[in-house]
């Protein structure tokens, strides 16, 4: 059994729309928690497992799952037939958990500090910053058109996610700009926004 902990318009919307690109919600309980916002409002959710309260949170078979690179290793490998994924052991596998962990490890940290307006020698030498994170993606989609090659994957999901959030951090590259566009305009995540949208209304 498999249950996703999920607050619309935060992190775990990546994970909707992988969901959605696998065609495998039969397979998934969607549990809808409230989390603290940075506006103030929200609040820690007593029945989210997350160890922080955060999202998003899959839980399998009682086992809790967090972080969303983690969360997309497990889905694809699990469902390897959704196409969103190499297969597993294969270099390009390699290649595409190196994308995953790389958005974990480096990208997101990169973009909070630029939003935040932080800079210090520690984090440049540690993450680097802003221009080495779009020299990288530029690299990648001068072979694309995405960043596996030819074919669309998990990691377009959770790459372009910070840049869908918050554009003023989308490097002003128009390789870059148009890839966040496509991700944007692909029928899965519009049919997870519409959806999210509903709920809100409901």
């Amino acid at each position: 059994m498999l249950t996703l902990y999920h607050s619309p318009e935060s992190r775990s919307s990546a994970i909707l729309t992988l969901i959605e690109e696998m065609g495998i919600s039969d397979w998934i309980t969607l549990h809808q928690v409230t989390i603290p916002r940075i506006d103030g409002s929200g609040g820690r959710d007593p029945a989210n497992p997350h160890p922080e309260g955060k999202v998003p949170a899959l839980v399998q078979d009682g086992t809790v799952i967090t972080e969303r690179a983690a969360i997309m290793l497990v889905l694809t490998t699990m469902f390897p037939d959704s196409g969103l994924a190499p297969a597993v052991g294969s270099p390009d596998w390699g290649a595409f958990v190196t994308w995953l962990t790389w958005y974990q490890g480096v990208v997101e940290p990169v973009v909070i500090f630029q939003g935040a307006e932080i800079s210090h020698p520690w984090l440049t030498a540690t993450f680097r910053g802003p221009d080495e994170v779009a020299a990288r993606l530029r690299a990648a989609l001068q072979k694309g058109p995405w960043l596996m090659g030819e074919h669309f994957t998990a990691a377009d999901i959770l790459l372009h996610s910070p840049y869908a959030w918050f554009p003023a951090a989308t490097p002003d590259d128009p390789l870059i700009r148009d890839w966040v566009e496509r991700c944007k305009a692909r029928p899965a995540r519009q049919r997870v926004l519409q959806a999210e949208a509903a709920r809100r209304a409901a």
